[in-house]
């Protein structure tokens, strides 16, 4: 069966802990999907992990509808969220519902997810009332890199967890499905967790959220821009790809692929005879 918005609040009501994934394309999109994951995010991380850039601020609405496309063709399972970009939902509350409705629409996602919380209370509810569901993301939020002067930790004194934890009750006042928590301290994490009723999806928040989500890229190696204290690597895959690009060079250079006899065509050579 597919996972849906009413899986994940029937997860945290069983304490099932709920497993999230980044992909930004088919083919990573369906072996993530194969592997059982609940929930697939089409994040705006991608323009640093897929389009180079420092930041996620350059990524367009155009860059989210074309890669979410390709997620959704590959994921017959999870739940496939959609980032919100830069811009896409902060002038005005109209804006917000038709970007939403794009990723959507165009887009085949099942679900948006949006950073900020008091400040974007209202859209998020106008989005909700459109029947959209809505992921809110508060803690360590990329987009406000410049703000925060770089990516810091967040919610470390009294004043900034009390603004998080404020966040995070006007996420579910209105009405977004689960919120993710990234980059603040697991006792903080707790705190919101217990707090309020929705699912919690912890990045850089501890074990005490009710789910897990990383960057599919860290975790499997393939990224190594940047190194965040809170990613596990799974494998190594980027060094295994680099390895088998360079067997395939020196094959190549030495004549040892491809291999005519097992790699190869052949034809009645009488064919031959004929052309001039």
């Amino acid at each position: 069966m597919a996972i849906t918005t009413a899986s994940f609040a029937k997860a945290k009501a069983q304490g099932r802990k709920l497993t999230m994934l980044t992909a930004y394309d088919y083919t990573t999109a369906r072996l993530v999907d194969e592997a059982g994951v609940d929930g697939i995010l089409v994040g705006d991380s991608l323009g640093m992990v897929m389009l180079g850039y420092d930041s996620t601020l350059p990524v367009t609405m155009e860059d989210m509808i074309h890669h979410t496309r390709a997620v959704t063709r590959g994921a017959k399972h999870a739940l496939v969220v959609a980032d919100l970009p830069f811009m896409a939902y902060q002038v005005s509350t109209e804006q917000a519902v038709a970007n939403a409705g794009r990723l959507i629409q165009e887009g085949g996602a099942s679900a948006v997810k949006l950073e900020g919380g008091v400040a974007f209370e209202e859209q998020i509810a106008a989005i909700v009332r459109a029947s959209i569901p809505v992921m809110g993301h508060i803690g360590l939020t990329p987009q406000s890199v410049n703000a925060f002067g770089g990516f810091k930790i967040q919610g470390k004194t009294q004043e900034a967890a009390q603004r998080v934890l404020d966040d995070a009750r006007a996420i579910e006042r209105a009405g977004a499905f689960a919120v993710v928590l990234e980059g603040i301290p697991t006792q903080l994490a707790q705190r919101i967790a217990q707090t309020i009723s929705i699912p919690t999806i912890g990045i850089g928040a501890g074990d005490v959220t009710d789910g897990q989500i990383l960057v599919a890229q860290d975790m499997l190696g393939m990224y190594g821009e940047l190194s965040p204290k809170f990613v596990r690597r799974y494998a190594n895959i980027g060094q295994q790809i680099t390895q088998a690009i360079s067997a395939y060079i020196a094959d190549v250079q030495s004549g040892d692929f491809p291999n005519n006899e097992a790699e190869g065509y052949t034809m009645d050579g009488t064919q031959l005879e004929g052309l001039h």
